[in-house]
């Protein structure tokens, strides 16, 4: 009698350790499914290239296109923009680095502030960093040709075409 019921009380415990297992593997697949999906929600960082071409005495004014590599996908722009402190001389830039902080493509494009000095005499190498009041962030340098010389506040507007 008691092999029989040392054998339930086995068979008992084999089944409780088969759901807690079943419970384990399903609690694993759930967080894996979870979590692909966060990440393909998540922001990303983006690939930026720019050419910029800019002019000025005390304002100056610029112009330029680039491309954002984003999400394995290139989405040209148009940049333009103007700067107010002490500007003097004019630069072609190609500029290159990271944007972070994209949620979706259209948070890109819009306004941007930055405040920085450089110079260039025939050649340099220039840098800039932008934010946006959607929570995008550009670092970008690169090599400066021309002769400029700045320390400004800026305002740059970027269009997706």
């Amino acid at each position: 009698m008691w092999r029989s019921l040392e054998r339930g009380k086995a068979e008992a415990m084999s089944s409780i350790y088969s759901s807690v297992y079943i419970v384990r593997l399903a609690a694993i697949v759930l967080f894996a499914a979870v979590l692909s999906a966060t990440s393909s929600l998540a922001q990303a960082p983006g690939y930026v290239r720019v050419k910029l071409v800019k002019a000025g005495l005390m304002a100056g004014a610029g112009g330029g296109s680039g491309v954002l590599t984003y999400r394995g996908r290139d989405y040209p722009f148009r940049v333009s923009g103007f700067s107010l402190g002490v500007t003097a001389g004019a630069s072609v830039s190609r500029l290159e680095g990271w944007a972070s902080g994209i949620r979706q493509v259209s948070d890109f494009a819009g306004s941007y502030s930055a405040v920085g000095a450089g110079g260039a005499f025939v050649g340099g190498v220039g840098g800039v960093h932008l934010a946006n009041q959607k929570g995008v962030r550009i670092d970008l340098q690169g090599p400066k040709a021309g002769i400029e010389f700045a320390a400004n506040l800026s305002e740059v507007r970027i269009s997706l075409r």
